[in-house]
């Protein structure tokens, strides 16, 4: 019988050696989309890769082996991360802080969520001013409705299949209601809001699985929606994609939008605790905003019954730059001399 005390450095070297295969694949999501499935997994591979590999640096005769696989893994987690954190730092410094602040929740409600109650109560604590939804299955759509008091404005798009649409809800009053509307077949809301006089267009979506599945094709289909979004605006909602992906940097690209970072791991299997979710999740439900808004602080709630933790988005809005002809006629008019 072999010793296994000798076989180890080679399984582990072949251990490495197979982790880093779909962790560099995962770059080249650009080519197919089968590459891009791989790269969501990324930070764990990534994680395994160095945990496997780093052993190998105390055994002669594999430490070149043992040392690229841990300097792979650990670049690989840095590079993802590193995003990510320079976007919370620049938040908690912004130099100019509106003064007036409003919350945006992000939940997928799970269509089959036995618990509404503990959504209502994460609304009722956290006071958002807006909430978009996915998986609004017609159990949820019956169920928001003791929510009208509260949030009277609101768009529910029929939903195509058991799994459910996506939806918006807000205190705040809907611009133009009539322009508020569902896209893809119920996957897609958009809806103009009016924060302080501001008006921000805010769209929730809902992304298919990847990869064999048809998140690719419904991509393409929503992407010239998020082109006509506004100058100001938020898109929120559970893409099955992180934001590192090619699906997400392709969504970004379409609306000119920028990813919020900092939010941190969303989803994993449901018979997992909500601990092992916030720790080794997928972080795949995501926040885009352009133009105005000014990210002030991104968390994610307690568990409310999804196998999603909500996010809770707190932001403010600058206001609009000032034409230059615009302030060259309140200054003649104010001196009295001829506009």
């Amino acid at each position: 019988m072999p010793d296994f005390r000798r076989l180890l450095p080679a399984l582990l070297a072949i251990l490495a050696t197979a982790i880093s295969l779909p962790l560099v694949a995962g770059y080249w999501g650009s080519l197919h989309p089968a590459f891009d499935s791989m790269a969501h997994f990324r930070l764990h591979l990534a994680a395994l890769l160095a945990l496997s590999a780093a052993p190998l640096l105390f055994v002669r005769g594999w430490r070149q082996i043992g040392a690229a696989g841990t300097v792979l893994g650990l670049a690989a987690i840095s590079a993802t991360l590193a995003p990510g954190m320079r976007a919370g730092q620049a938040a908690a410094h912004a130099e100019t802080m509106p003064a007036a602040q409003y919350r945006l929740l992000q939940m997928n409600l799970r269509y089959d969520n036995a618990t509404p109650k503990k959504v209502f109560s994460l609304i009722g604590e956290t006071r958002p001013d807006v909430v978009t939804l996915n998986e609004v299955s017609r159990m949820w759509v019956g169920q928001l409705k003791f929510l009208e008091a509260t949030y009277p404005y609101r768009i529910i798009c029929p939903p195509p299949a058991r799994i459910g649409g996506v939806a918006i809800l807000s205190r705040r009053p809907f611009l133009h209601p009539s322009a508020a509307a569902c896209h893809d077949r119920g996957a897609m809301a958009t809806a103009t809001i009016s924060f302080g006089g501001s008006a921000i267009d805010i769209a929730a979506l809902h992304l298919g699985w990847p990869w064999p599945f048809e998140q690719r094709n419904q991509l393409g289909r929503v992407a010239p929606t998020v082109a006509q979004l506004g100058d100001t605006a938020i898109l929120a909602g559970d893409l099955n994609a992180t934001p590192w992906s090619v699906t997400a940097r392709r969504l970004a690209a379409a609306g000119e939008l920028t990813t919020l970072g900092g939010i941190g791991p969303t989803w994993f299997l449901p018979f997992f605790p909500e601990s092992i979710r916030r720790l080794v999740g997928l972080p795949i439900d995501n926040i885009f905003t352009k133009g105005r808004i000014v990210p002030i602080t991104v968390k994610r709630p307690g568990s409310a019954g999804s196998d999603h933790l909500p996010v809770l988005f707190e932001f403010g809005v600058l206001p609009r730059p000032r034409d230059h002809g615009e302030d060259v006629l309140q200054a003649q008019a104010g001196s009295g001399a001829p506009a």
